[in-house]
């Protein structure tokens, strides 16, 4: 698939393992394994192929994030992103990375 960045802290992140941006700071181990998330992306060619992937928890995101979908980057992160079907391959637009919250504190 096509992966692109709807913002540019994650395109940084992507390719440089770190953001000059303050606001979205991420541990070195986080940075990375968004970045073989990404790279799983770009390798499949259709979303439904995320399914063979279990650690990534692929899911149709509901509620007011109607739309988009995510993946795990790990227990506490997620990718979200919107998929668009393209003549040739689907693209994916990469939203945002999301930390979970606890909802038991």
């Amino acid at each position: 698939m096509e992966v692109t960045f709807g913002k540019k802290y994650l395109e940084e992140l992507y390719c440089t393992g770190a953001t000059r941006d303050k606001k979205h700071l991420f541990q070195p181990q986080i940075a990375a394994k968004h970045k073989k998330t990404i790279i799983i992306l770009k390798s499949v060619s259709c979303v439904e192929d995320l399914l063979r992937y279990n650690g990534l928890q692929y899911e149709a995101l509901h509620g007011d994030k109607e739309g988009l979908e995510s993946v795990r980057v790990n227990d506490q992160y997620r990718i979200e992103f919107k998929t668009t079907k393209g003549t040739s391959a689907a693209a994916v637009t990469i939203c945002n990375i999301v930390e979970l919250s606890n909802h038991y504190k």
